[in-house]
């Protein structure tokens, strides 16, 4: 894939590409301080407050099926459910990256099966760009054959649970050359971007200094390219669980249950909704809602 070269340290598109984030590692090796910051979104409006907060790639991750849909894991979910949402994360975004995620089963049969449904996500979705979880080589060069960038995601892969044994970091001990391996696979088969998740700090700047496509880090240590957390994660939503890489940057979970909360209360109590909430019959006021309806109707 051809790289971007930075005109200035600083430079930043009005629309972010593909290119420009695989430019990312070349352009801070050439000082610039190009730090990706990667969010999920998975509907309309989480999509609008990313793209509104500058971030520069949206990913529709695989993880909808945990935190939207309900699913115990990300194995259940289709391309189908996965297309709905691309398609709605579409609609909310004007400048940031669109990446959708392959869900499992995706394109685990065949390099063909992959680039099909990876067209399905471009062409229905409005996705610019795919991520595939594991060290899938043929599968990333199939769909950059087709002219569809592929981010590519090591480590903790959570497609592979049932072969992990569970959600543990992996990278440790003598796995650590396996993985670096894996990297620079998925590197030359054409990937422009590799998420690296749950694997020590050290493997992951080891790898970020050894690939010349960028690395997004999600329990991966400071020393990766950029940076990727789940919306629900980061903004205290999920509050079943608690990952230890995960950083709360508001509570919006406890946020919304107290208002839910009030609401509840005040209905109960009949305080909700008061005279300025309801709508009158302005032909016929009556003296306890003559004020109101002369604010409402503007007579």
């Amino acid at each position: 894939m051809t790289r971007e070269v930075p005109t200035a340290p600083s430079a930043r598109p009005k629309k972010i590409t593909a290119p420009w984030v695989a430019a990312a590692a070349e352009a801070n090796r050439a000082g610039a301080d190009r730090r990706l910051v990667v969010v999920t979104a998975y509907d309309f409006q989480q999509a609008r407050v990313a793209d509104a907060a500058d971030v520069d790639v949206v990913l529709v991750g695989d993880s909808l099926a945990n935190v939207v849909l309900g699913y115990d894991d990300t194995l259940s979910v289709t391309v189908d459910e996965m297309l709905h949402h691309v398609k709605a994360v579409r609609r909310g975004l004007s400048r940031a990256l669109l990446v959708a995620d392959m869900p499992y089963g995706s394109f685990h049969l065949s390099p063909q099966s992959a680039v099909e449904n990876g067209i399905r996500f471009v062409k229905e979705g409005g996705a610019e760009a795919v991520k595939l979880e594991g060290a899938r080589p043929k599968e990333i060069a199939a769909l950059v054959d087709v002219e569809i960038p592929v981010m590519a995601h090591l480590g903790l892969t959570p497609q592979s649970i049932h072969r992990f044994g569970g959600y543990k970091v992996q990278g440790r001990g003598d796995a650590a050359d396996a993985l670096l391996v894996a990297a620079r696979e998925v590197e030359e088969a054409g990937a422009f971007s590799l998420v690296l998740e749950c694997v020590p700090a050290g493997l992951a700047a080891e790898i970020t200094a050894a690939l010349s496509i960028p690395t997004i880090g999600i329990g991966a240590g400071a020393g990766t390219t950029g940076q990727v957390l789940v919306y629900h994660d980061l903004l205290g939503m999920e509050e079943r669980i608690a990952p230890r890489f995960v950083r709360r940057y508001a509570e919006l979970g406890r946020a919304s249950r107290e208002a839910l909360e009030a609401y509840a209360a005040d209905v109960r109590a009949g305080r909700f909704p008061s005279d300025d909430e309801s709508y009158g019959d302005p032909s016929r006021p009556t003296p306890s809602d003559t004020e109101p309806l002369t604010k409402l109707y503007g007579a």
